[in-house]
């Protein structure tokens, strides 16, 4: 078995023993390994003169020649990818291997990046690009933690282990950004090695591997409180009058996600044929969540019709073909902060807390089935919904609470 000390060249020439009646002759490759020698057939061929023997490869500015010189680096660099996979790999290399693996007689053993890669572009066509953009992101850090922690560039899927995991997570939890960006927290960690268990998954379901690295595993998310604006401070934004055009529009946009549920996303590609006229005779949103690709009914409150008809006309929403002018998802959350500073609310203002908005304050709280907003939201498993109705039950215990503390004040003034 061949040993990363072991040597290793290619180099390409001319087969003089074979001159066609035009004088040219085959080129071939040379690879060696420890000492020992094995030939390919480039299936290319030129004449001695247009040879550069010192070089080992063509010379000359014709076009055919440029074109020769680029295939030739171009079949050079697969035989040496070859070369670095088998040793990633742990199989015995030598020259007939890795002709046979050129010449697609043989297979190489998947790794880590080549998995994650084959998910990308499978899933890349039904998963939401931020969605992809985060899985985008794990990729780079599972890069930067192969070569600061094991210093190479891929790792075969048969060398996982439950201790990569642990390292992997280790990595993440010691990771200091070197740009303006704050560290990890343990749930952001706990994401990204969340999906990298779910290409791991991949990897078992198409038999690329075995035994599954995460089978001991145990995710541990830590609890975090939903924010949602309550129905004073909802009032009070709504209520709110801005002699600022760009505030005005982008708090028109939270508040109706506030009234219907509908994420960023879902808002900025809300068209006029996704509202309909519902089963009631009413206006509903009918449309599904890019996130997850599911179908979403909402019927209309008021509030969020009022805010349909006030855009009807703009401009850039017809240019747009959509409700509401859009704005980028970074642009909107920099101008809520300047609103909530506005309307003296002290939560940090998010797009995402108008969905929490949605699903405590205006349903949940006000009687609305579970099952219903969990329907609305567009959530694949009541599970998830069942989040905000912990808030709720928080609040009721908050409230109940303050009914015992007041009854016993009035026992005592008694």
């Amino acid at each position: 078995m061949t040993t990363r000390n072991s040597t290793f060249g290619v180099l390409f020439y001319l087969k003089v023993q074979k001159v066609s009646a035009q004088g040219k002759m085959p080129i071939c490759a040379r690879i060696t390994v420890n000492g020992k020698r094995t030939e390919i057939s480039i299936k290319r061929s030129v004449t001695a003169a247009e040879w550069d023997i010192k070089k080992g490869m063509p010379r000359g500015s014709r076009k055919e020649i440029t074109e020769l010189n680029m295939f030739l680096n171009q079949f050079k660099a697969k035989i040496i990818n070859i070369y670095q996979q088998m040793l990633l790999s742990d199989v015995a290399i030598d020259g007939p291997a890795i002709r046979d693996r050129m010449l697609g007689k043989g297979k190489l053993a998947p790794t880590l990046l080549s998995l994650i890669e084959h998910h990308n572009e499978q899933q890349g066509i039904k998963l939401a690009s931020g969605t992809m953009k985060n899985y985008y992101t794990t990729q780079r850090y599972i890069r930067k933690f192969l070569m600061e922690k094991y210093y190479r560039t891929d790792i075969v899927l048969s060398e996982l282990n439950y201790r990569f995991i642990l390292d992997f997570e280790s990595y993440l939890l010691n990771y200091v950004p070197k740009d303006h960006q704050k560290p990890l927290n343990n749930n952001g960690i706990m994401k990204h090695i969340e999906r990298l268990r779910k290409m791991i998954n991949m990897a078992v379901k198409l038999d690329w591997l075995s035994k599954d690295p995460f089978s001991s595993f145990k995710k541990h998310f830590d609890k975090v409180e939903r924010e949602c604006l309550t129905s004073k401070e909802l009032l009070g934004l709504e209520n709110k009058k801005f002699s600022i055009e760009r505030l005005r529009q982008v708090r028109d946009m939270f508040l109706f996600s506030c009234y219907t549920g509908l994420a960023y996303i879902d808002l900025t590609e809300l068209a006029p044929n996704n509202i309909i006229i519902g089963i009631d005779g009413g206006l509903w949103i009918s449309t599904s969540r890019t996130k997850t690709d599911t179908s979403v009914r909402v019927p209309l409150l008021p509030q969020a019709i009022e805010l349909i008809e006030k855009y009807r006309d703009d401009p850039r929403s017809q240019n747009n073909g959509t409700v509401f002018p859009v704005i980028s998802n970074q642009r909107m959350n920099g101008y809520l902060k300047e609103i909530a500073d506005i309307c003296g609310i002290t939560k940090t203002l998010t797009f995402h807390i108008a969905r929490h908005t949605f699903a405590t304050t205006v349903t949940l709280s006000n009687g609305v089935p579970i099952e219903s907003v969990s329907k609305m939201l567009g959530h694949t498993s009541i599970r998830t919904t069942q989040i905000y109705a912990k808030v709720i039950e928080h609040k009721l215990s908050e409230d109940m609470q303050n009914l015992k503390e007041r009854m016993s004040a009035d026992v005592t003034d008694n």
